[in-house]
């Protein structure tokens, strides 16, 4: 094996790393009683919301895991983290009673109740205790009518005087064993965030006993190791902790090493794949792999996300994709989305079809029946892998009340290099999964595209297709993981002058002369618009002169209807500037022509093509060899 591509690091001491063998502890000695969830009043940092822990009223005091009321204060977990998501737990557990317990320090008299909802939210009290006596409070709620919906929560009152709160568990009895578990944090240049989620981590001694190994797969060149925060880090966890670098093979080539990495260890073992740029709340790692200890069946286990710069929000319930329409990241029917957890609670069980991997546990039996990850780089993997997991009876739950804090996606342009991916895994996996219609495809592809087109996102078209052509190419396009590919997305792109960001204040054209214009409401015959935009467009009959779009209003059927537009990036950080090129627009659509003709005349075989080669793929030997590790 070669060592500077596997080396684990384990101790520091000044700037030399010590390297330990990877090895994972067998199967943990199961207590009585399993921890499901802890009573936690403050969030990891002092961006988010305490009240997405504990709602309070009158004078109180709020630690992490304590909570002090003064006289006559009240308190409830009726929060997004407080909640304990009763319906999951009953429909895919051995789960059926809870009990929670509690350290109550009482002056003279308090009050704590286990509430519960139901599918509509509706209130109803399981449980009271009156409390005139410090010491531990022991409450109990069966888990039978929630199968639809519904959670419990705690609700505290401190009557007669102050009353203190520390030691919230909610528990079950624990099965026969507890099945080992490692993280794996996938990360390419984003060393100081990366750090600051080991850290996490690593500041919460329950969360940190209850996970064998944490695995950084640093895919960069601005390093993890080098960070402060990393090595500040590194004894507290310390044998835990490996550190594994290797050449950039995408999200799916760093989180499939983590996968390949703890199924050598131990081949029992679970693993939590966990992005590098999350802000980490640690006890949602406790709640992923306590359900997942407990589920009837092997069962992957994700967490929500939460948006990072608008910490209330959730980004969504649960997740399904719609192969046909080459669409992931569907939402649910019935579950939230975009929505603030200070105002609004998930009440209904919503059953997704797969979780996103900026959190999500993976059982060690999926790994063992379905194989590793495909190597398709970027965007898809985690799809692909959790459809082909539910192909072979693993099911995946996205867990509410367990989350991290991603970069909302709001903030990102779609106009970027990672179309290329996604147009060319959407296709992959449409293939792997499903009997694409190729008449279908080609009618979305080339509605898309044209789109585009009178857009003046001449750059994104060429991407787009750039995943077409390749997808074209066959399973050999994956040979290397992606590294090319990459490199051809990104440097090509360069020749397109409107995927270039510019200065807000420096657009490249004089700001006296942009005219602000606001959209209309969305046309109602929609084809016929891009028809007539489509024209508009060919014959140079677009309103001269430069105009300003925001982002809220950069549709193409706004765009188009100008022929020099400056429109603001997603990320607010700066603006694009459009130029009508009928040239260019013309050599781009009789590429996008050529390349759609063949995928409809070439799709059916090209599924059997892909399909043929997954188990190549997919194959440990063939992650060996992109890692460049000599297995023998």
């Amino acid at each position: 094996m070669d060592q500077s591509a596997t080396q684990a690091v384990t101790e520091t001491d000044g700037d030399s790393t010590v390297a330990a063998p990877a090895a994972l502890r067998a199967d943990h000695r199961a207590p009585d009683r399993l921890v499901l969830q802890r009573g936690i009043f403050t969030g990891p940092s002092p961006r988010v919301s305490d009240g997405l822990y504990a709602v309070v009223k009158g004078r109180a005091h709020c630690d992490r895991l304590t909570l002090r009321l003064e006289k006559g204060a009240s308190a409830h977990t009726n929060t997004y983290f407080g909640r304990f998501a009763a319906s999951y737990w009953q429909r895919w557990t051995t789960v059926t009673e809870l009990r929670v317990s509690l350290v109550a320090e009482v002056t003279k008299k308090a009050i704590v109740r286990v509430v519960a909802s139901d599918i509509a939210g509706h209130r109803r009290i399981i449980e009271t205790a009156e409390v005139t006596e410090s010491g531990k409070v022991t409450l109990t709620a069966p888990l039978d009518q929630y199968v639809d919906g519904g959670a419990l929560w705690l609700e505290f009152e401190a009557v007669g005087g102050d009353l203190g709160i520390a030691e919230v568990v909610w528990t079950a009895p624990a099965p026969e064993r507890i099945r080992p578990v490692a993280i794996a944090i996938c990360t390419f240049n984003r060393a100081a965030d990366c750090a600051e989620t080991v850290a996490a981590l690593a500041s919460d001694p329950t969360v940190l006993e209850s996970i064998d190994a944490v695995y950084v797969v640093d895919q960069g060149t601005d390093l993890v190791e080098d960070k402060r925060r990393y090595r500040e880090t590194a004894p507290i966890l310390g044998d835990k902790l490996r550190y594994i670098r290797q050449p950039n093979l995408g999200g799916a080539g760093g989180f499939t090493r983590g996968l390949y990495e703890v199924s050598s260890a131990n081949a029992h073992a679970d693993v939590i794949l966990m992005d590098d740029d999350i802000l980490c709340e640690p006890e949602t790692v406790l709640r992923l792999n306590a359900f997942a200890n407990l589920t009837v069946e092997p069962t992957l286990v994700g967490a929500q996300m939460l948006y990072l710069l608008n910490p209330d929000y959730l980004n969504v319930g649960a997740e399904e994709v719609h192969l046909h329409k080459l669409r992931h990241g569907q939402k649910v029917p019935k579950s939230l989305r975009n929505v603030s957890m200070l105002k609004k609670n998930q009440e209904r069980r919503v059953d997704a079809g797969y979780n996103a991997w900026w959190t999500c546990l993976i059982p060690a039996e999926v790994v063992a029946e379905i194989g590793l990850p495909m190597p398709i780089f970027f965007q898809w993997d985690d799809v692909e892998y959790g459809i082909r997991a539910r192909e072979h009876g693993f099911v995946t739950v996205t867990l509410p009340n367990a989350a991290v804090w991603h970069a909302d996606f709001y903030w990102k342009d779609y106009d970027d290099w990672a179309r290329y991916f996604s147009t060319r895994n959407s296709l992959i996996v449409g293939s792997l999964h499903t009997d694409l219609d190729a008449k279908a495809i080609t009618r979305k592809l080339f509605r898309d595209l044209s789109e585009q087109l009178v857009a003046m996102q001449y750059g994104l078209v060429h991407t787009t297709l750039q995943g077409i052509e390749d997808f074209l190419r066959g399973p050999q396009v994956l040979r290397d993981g992606g590294i090319e590919a990459l490199a051809a997305a990104r440097s090509s792109r360069a020749d397109y002058p409107e995927t270039i960001k510019h200065p807000a204040a420096e657009p490249t054209v004089p700001s006296g002369q942009i005219h602000v214009r606001r959209a209309a409401d969305e046309p109602s015959r929609v084809l016929l618009v891009l028809i007539k935009r489509a024209l508009t467009q060919w014959f140079g009959r677009t309103q001269h002169g430069i105009h300003g779009v925001t982002r809220e209003d950069a549709h193409w059927w706004h765009v188009s209807l100008f022929d020099h537009v400056v429109v603001t990036d997603a990320s607010q950080s700066g603006v694009r500037v459009r130029r009508r090129d009928k040239a260019r627009a013309r050599a781009l659509l009789l590429r996008m022509l050529r390349d759609l003709r063949r995928i409809r005349r070439e799709l059916p075989a090209l599924q059997e093509q892909y399909r043929a080669a997954v188990p190549e793929l997919t194959s440990r030997a063939n992650w060996e060899r992109l890692y460049g590790i000599d297995s023998k």
